[in-house]
Order: structure tokens, then sequence, then C-alpha cells
């Protein structure tokens, strides 16, 4: 009979726990700021246990998979560890928002905090390793200029993002890239090597890259502050306007 009363106890302890969890969930995916509020109200430690999970979608992870970009900013203005936390999957809120094109989302957040472009994810790639692979010249140039430094974040195979642009053939992206270490003379980042001790320049060189393995940037044109190929597109100040 005492075991029986334990397990019926645990049960009426655990139920209401799950309740709440269901209409956060709920909350989560409709994006529902006060129905987020109205939770916290009748649980202020809800958010703090699902903190406590290392790896777990977090409600930023969910909202910004969805594209609620209000929810997911003001889940980060209660709760700043869940925009750096990585879900089982090894991926950040930023890194979510970037796979299912969010771009609203991902401009926002990093308004907010634009060293979550430095965020360290599954194999150590950063959002900005992401737009590289990808080749999306517009966030690109948007993640160089609000925090030059990622430029120097690695993988755990030691690749820039120069060196995931050349990988993946991404020659938009490499021109971008050089030009961007060429305007802010960080040049010496050419010489740095992957694991296998290969250069960006020399990846370029062996996919017949010839434009970018040759360092050619008579495409580069420096107006003012700003960095224009000559197809006219402003890469770090009017990318996305």
């Amino acid at each position: 009979m005492g075991l029986l009363s334990s397990v019926v106890e645990n049960c009426v302890a655990i139920f209401p726990c799950l309740m709440t969890d269901q209409r956060l969930k709920k909350a989560t995916q409709e994006g529902d700021i006060d129905a987020l509020y109205e939770l916290i109200h009748e649980d202020p430690c809800i958010l703090d246990r699902i903190d406590q999970i290392p790896f777990i979608d977090t409600p930023m992870h969910i909202a910004a998979s969805a594209g609620h970009t209000h929810f997911s900013m003001e889940i980060m203005k209660l709760k700043p560890t869940f925009s750096r936390k990585q879900n089982q999957y090894g991926f950040s809120p930023m890194h979510l928002a970037l796979q299912n094109n969010k771009i609203r989302t991902v401009i926002n957040l990093l308004s907010t905090d634009r060293n979550l472009v430095r965020v360290k994810g599954r194999e150590a790639k950063t959002p900005l390793h992401y737009v590289a692979e990808i080749g999306n010249v517009d966030l690109l140039a948007e993640f160089l200029a609000a925090c030059p430094e990622s430029i120097q974040d690695l993988t755990i195979r030691k690749e820039t993002a120069l060196h995931v642009a050349a990988k993946n053939d991404k020659l938009g992206a490499i021109e971008v890239l050089l030009g961007w270490l060429q305007h802010v003379d960080m040049d010496l980042i050419l010489q740095w090597t992957d694991d296998e001790d290969n250069t960006a320049l020399h990846i370029a060189t062996s996919r017949n890259q010839f434009q970018a393995s040759s360092y050619s940037l008579s495409f580069i044109v420096l107006e003012g502050n700003n960095l224009v190929c000559d197809s006219g597109t402003d890469y770090v100040n009017g990318g996305l306007s």
C-alpha cells in the first residue's frame, strides 16, 4: 500500500508539470507572448527547469525555427543562455533560424547580440560558416559587418569560413570573403591551413576556382567604407536593404 501511495503521489506531482509543458509548447509554436507570461506567472521556474537540461530544443529554438521573431527575442531577454544552448542535434536557435530560412528572425537576433554569429554548434560550425557553406552572400556580408572578428572562427577541422566556401564551390561567398579580408587588412588568414594542411586558396585551385585561387581582386572596389563588387552590389552596407 505504501508503494502504491508513493506512485500516486509522484503521478499527481508530475501531471501539472506535463500540462504546463504542453501549454508552453503550444504558446511557443504559436509565438504567443501573452500565453508565455501566463505560464511564467503560474510557474516562475518553468524556464529554469528547461535550462538545467544540457541539450534540448528550448522555446527559443522552436520559436526561431518557426520564424516567431518577437517571441524569440522575448525569450532571449528572459533567458539569455537559451541563445547559445545547443539542442540534441548540436544547433543553436540562430543555426535553426538559418536552416529554416527565417531571415527576419536571424537579422533581429543579430541586432540584439552580434556575437551570436560566433556561437559554435555541431562540428564547431558557426552561423558564419553556415552562410558561407550555402553561399548566401547578403547574410555573409551582414554577419561580417556586424562581427568582423567572426572571420577568425574555426570548425573542428580547422576550417575558416573561406575554407568552407571553397569546399562547397560557393564562388560568390569566396569573392565576398576575399574582399572582406583585403578591406580589413586581415590577409594573413589566407595562410591559415585546415587539418589537412590546405589553405583555402589551395582548395580553390584544386577545384578549378581559378578566379578565387589566383586572388584576383580586380572585381573589388572600395567606395568610402563600402565594399562593392563590379556587379554594383554593396556587400557591406547594402546587401539586405
